[in-house]
């Protein structure tokens, strides 16, 4: 295995463990709540949001495991927008990570209430994680402002709006960089903060995160078109009618996009000193096929 393996494994080995030691909960009446929010956080995945809170946390010189509640809020909240995703209501989709949907399993009543639990969660924990009070109140500040209805609540209303008409190449790249860079940006932002970085590495980490984002998304409709349903876990060619980056571009275009912007992610990577292992995650995701 190689050293880039290795501490990917590692990140994900922690953060599989920490979150499977939550909401167990035993002895509250309401087991059915915290079964439907296990049941969709500890559905596995790659992890990205979290891997990123720490290793920006260590690139700051920090310890990347007391890091551990600030990675898990990004989790909470990607997983609860997933849930949300599924829904009859939004996407419809019912199978998520090889699986059933939240909704599938639990009725979709359940469903909100196991998304909107992991979202009230989420802070909870950025708020016990053991910081100075200024530095949690900034986590709280970033994640919400990152979550919220000028991020990727937002981004996920003018997603749905632009189904019913044509978009313009600028604002797609408004919608995904609100839908899907966000939450990125606030992982990279979270670890930052974790770590005591500086201003100067604050604002290399957004950039690098919103180049990331936007890689990381035209490759999700890359693969919608090109992907394998059983490698994905999920439905394929679901987007052929929405303002994808695939119907914009088209597929050549589109790996060109994913090189550059993953370029310019690398790029801004320059106020960090050891930042070869994070150049070799933000590469590897350029041809993933899940």
């Amino acid at each position: 295995m190689s050293d880039w393996k290795g501490r990917l494994t590692q990140y994900q080995s922690f953060m599989e463990s920490y979150l499977a030691g939550r909401f167990l909960n035993e002895g509250e009446p309401q087991q059915k709540l915290f079964e439907a929010m296990r049941y969709s956080l500890l559905a596995g995945g790659k992890r990205l949001r979290p891997v990123l809170v720490l290793e920006f946390c260590r690139l700051c010189g920090g310890d990347w495991q007391k890091a551990a509640p600030f990675a898990a809020a990004v989790e909470m909240v990607h997983t609860y927008s997933l849930i949300h995703d599924d829904l009859p209501c939004m996407d419809n989709d019912d199978y998520r990570r090889g699986r059933l949907t939240n909704h599938k399993v639990y009725g979709e009543a359940t469903a909100v209430l196991a998304g909107d639990a992991l979202l009230t969660a989420a802070f909870s924990s950025l708020t016990a994680a053991p910081y100075s009070p200024e530095t949690r109140v900034r986590a709280v500040e970033t994640l919400a402002r990152c979550a919220g209805e000028l991020g990727m609540v937002g981004g996920q209303l003018l997603d749905m709006e632009s189904e019913e008409r044509a978009c313009t190449q600028q604002e797609i790249l408004d919608i995904q960089s609100r839908k899907t860079g966000a939450l990125i940006r606030a992982a990279c932002l979270l670890g930052v903060l974790a770590g005591g970085g500086s201003e100067a590495q604050e604002q290399a980490a957004g950039t690098f995160a919103d180049h990331l984002g936007l890689a990381f998304q035209i490759r999700d409709d890359m693969l919608d078109v090109i992907g394998d349903a059983q490698t994905l876990g999920k439905a394929v060619g679901v987007d052929e009618c929405k303002n994808t980056f695939v119907r914009l571009y088209g597929m050549e275009a589109c790996q060109a996009l994913v090189t550059e912007h993953t370029e310019l992610a690398v790029a801004a990577l320059t106020p960090f000193a050891d930042a070869a292992w994070l150049q070799e995650l933000a590469e590897s995701l350029t041809d993933r096929r899940f």
